[in-house]
């Protein structure tokens, strides 16, 4: 792959720290147009750190994040999104009080407004439950429904980021969720997943990478991490 390809998202050596606490140390990793690539390990292992810092929202005391060529530490974390990247937060963040379509339509403010309508459009058929409840407020919708709403992103990113979208959710949603991830995929988009739940995350990615306490301690395609004895006994609960 890496021998014909350049990778969407390059992340070189980051050191991210807490104050005092040296939180990510000195992590790389690559992600390639087209592919689901997840971040997996325990609480505390650094896993949302590194996405917040690829957003922008936390910066790195060294190394660099590279999306596309360009160097996203010159670039500030309010643009980042128009350079074609997004992250879905953990904790489903919408805008609570405010109308599913509303919220759709606050997704694409960095796009034109002739483009909205077809986006609208384009987000209720892959997501036909928002379009039932298109005029109700957000804040009352199910956590399953919360977390499509957090997921219909109208930015039409290049590199979607999404932390932790099953937690809090009951099985069956989990598999409805990490169906449209798999459809959002096979529409175009490139991923790059944090999830708990290493067995869906696997199930579904085409490579991985595990933290333990800020560094990478294990890479590999994911179909071959999820048969690792290592990682069975660690993540997997077998």
């Amino acid at each position: 792959m890496s021998e014909n390809r350049k990778p969407l998202l390059q992340v070189e050596d980051i050191n991210v720290y807490y104050g005092a606490i040296h939180a990510i140390k000195g992590i790389s990793f690559e992600v390639f147009p087209d592919e689901i690539v997840t971040l997996i390990g325990a609480n505390g292992a650094g896993k949302s750190t590194t996405l917040n810092t690829i957003a922008g929202l936390l910066r790195p005391r060294s190394g660099r994040i590279i999306l596309e060529g360009k160097d996203l530490a010159t670039i500030p974390a309010s643009r980042i999104v128009s350079q074609g990247m997004a992250l879905c937060p953990e904790g489903r963040r919408i805008f609570q009080q405010m109308t599913v379509r509303e919220n759709l339509e606050m997704g694409g403010y960095t796009r034109p407004k002739s483009e909205i309508p077809a986006s609208l459009e384009e987000m209720f058929t892959r997501f036909p439950r928002l379009k039932e409840r298109e005029k109700q407020i957000a804040g009352t919708l199910s956590g399953g429904e919360q977390q499509m709403l957090a997921m219909a992103l109208m930015s039409k990113p290049k590199l979607l980021m999404l932390d932790e979208p099953s937690m809090g959710l009951a099985p069956i949603l989990v598999e409805q969720i990490f169906d449209i991830i798999k459809e959002l995929h096979d529409a175009g988009v490139t991923i790059l997943l944090v999830e708990q739940n290493a067995q869906m995350a696997l199930s579904i990615a085409d490579r991985a990478y595990v933290l333990e306490t800020g560094r990478i301690a294990m890479t590999g395609e994911a179909s071959a991490l999820l048969k690792n004895d290592d990682v069975r006994k660690a993540y997997l609960g077998s």
